[in-house]
Formats: structure tokens, sequence, C-alpha cells
């Protein structure tokens, strides 16, 4: 595959409990302040009524967090922005509470409970919230999500040349399912990626497909901050590495693993 046309980061966010803050995290990636001592609470969204507020799960928090700070950064009306959510598990937490009620008290299931179960929870609050007519993606590639997500909102905004909202989100996994899933704590990334004339602050990319060799596999790019260690449990810190070339704005590539054998190159400048 070729190099998809340059493409600019507009803005960028990151929430995570001891780095809740995109300056922060950066602060932290390039060792100039520790993270917080405890763990924040989870982000309290202003763009929901406080009933809406109360009733969604920490997933639809933390994306809907994500999203607006990347808008806010990249100064584009999010109502205008077509989006991509990723997610590896979903909400978890939900997963868990539906499995064990339906196996023990199937008609006491939480109506609100099963409406914010489905993938595309946090993708539809976020539709509502900003009032957005733009259409939307919900996706999950397991422990390749951000970096098919990346590529699926890239893609999206060369074929529309508009700029679009990606999203990448996932909670710790509780119960049963923990055993299996093996997520710990939470993260959220949010960027705009456009195609345009780059705007002050922004930062261009290019991103290329390739494979691997058939008697081998993909070797992404490891993490090199001790701030990884912060997320290293989360089914998305695959994602620290390009992560951590934005915080240190510095260029270079990094490379993130698509498949077994198929992995996504990115040239930051």
């Amino acid at each position: 595959m070729q190099d998809l046309p340059t493409l600019y980061l507009e803005g960028i966010s990151l929430w995570s409990p001891r780095t809740p803050d995109w300056q922060q995290a950066k602060r932290v990636i390039r060792g100039e302040c520790a993270p917080h001592a405890t763990k924040s609470p989870r982000p309290s969204t202003t763009l929901l009524p406080p009933t809406e507020r109360r009733r969604i799960p920490d997933t639809v928090a933390i994306a809907l967090e994500v999203a607006a700070r990347a808008c806010e950064m990249s100064q584009r009306d999010p109502a205008e922005l077509p989006s991509v959510f990723a997610s590896t598990h979903g909400d978890t937490a939900i997963s868990d509470y539906m499995c064990a009620t339906l196996a023990a008290t199937p008609n006491l299931i939480s109506p609100t409970k099963f409406h914010n179960s489905v993938h595309n929870a946090a993708a539809g609050y976020w539709t509502i919230a900003v009032r957005s007519f733009a259409p939307y993606t919900a996706l999950s590639a397991y422990e390749n999500t951000f970096a098919s997500g990346l590529l699926e909102a890239a893609m999206q905004a060369v074929c529309e040349r508009s700029p679009v909202l990606f999203v990448a989100y996932d909670i710790e996994a509780v119960g049963p399912l923990a055993t299996i899933l093996n997520c710990s704590g939470s993260l959220g990334i949010g960027m705009v990626i456009s195609t345009d004339a780059p705007r002050s602050g922004a930062r261009s990319m290019r991103l290329r497909m390739r494979g691997a060799p058939a008697d081998a596999r993909v070797q992404p790019t490891p993490a090199c901050t001790p701030a990884a260690e912060l997320v290293a449990g989360n089914t998305l810190a695959a994602a620290f590495p390009f992560v951590e070339r934005l915080a240190m704005d510095a260029p270079g590539s990094v490379t993130l693993a698509l498949g077994a054998r198929c992995a996504l190159e990115i040239e930051i400048s």
C-alpha cells in the first residue's frame, strides 16, 4: 500500500486516572513532573444534562471527555465532525453486570444498563451531546484496536476530505471477565485528524501499511519512557509509543501492529 497523503493532528487529548489531561501527560512523559499520587475520579462531562450524566458508564464519561478536549484544542465544531470510536472490550463493567443478572435474576435486568451495554454507546451519547448528524463508526480489533481505529479515521479523512474525530478508550475489566480480558486501569485518547493546511500547533504524519515476512511477526515499536508503566495493563497500551512521540514534540517513526503480519507505520514530522 502506498503512503496516505500527509495528515495533520489538530487536537490531541488523553485521560488516565493519574494523568487526567494532555498537558500533564506530556510533562510526565518528558520527565518534567510526576503523575498524580492518587487516582482521579472519572471525568464529569458538562455536555449532558445532570440526569443523563449520572446514568452514563465510565466508558462514556472518558470517551466524551477526550473527544471534547480534542475538539476544543483543534477549534473545530464537534457537531460537524465525522467520528471513529474504538474500544477493545466496550464497557466490561456493564457486561459483567449483564451476565451476572441474566444468570441469577434475569427479570431484574436494568433497561438503562442494557441500553448502555452496546458497543457504540459512547459514540451515540457523543452525537446526542453535541447535536451532531455527522456519521460515526464504532469498531473493535482486540489488541490492534488503536491502530485499526487510527487507520480508519485517517482513511475517512483522506477519502472524504473532511476532518475526523478519533476516540479510543478502554476501562478496567471486572468480575469473571477480568480473568480472560486482562485489562487494568482506564485510558482514553482523542485526536482530530485533517488533510487541511496545518493549523497552529498541528503535527503532521504519514501512514503506511506493510506486511511482515511469512515466517515473522510484526515487531511494534516499544514504549521508551517510565510513564508507559502508568497504563501498561490497559489494552490500549499499544498506542503509548505513538503518544510518547507526540508528547516529546520530536520527529520520528512508530510502528503499530494491525495484526500478526500487518503493521501500520507512522512517520511524524
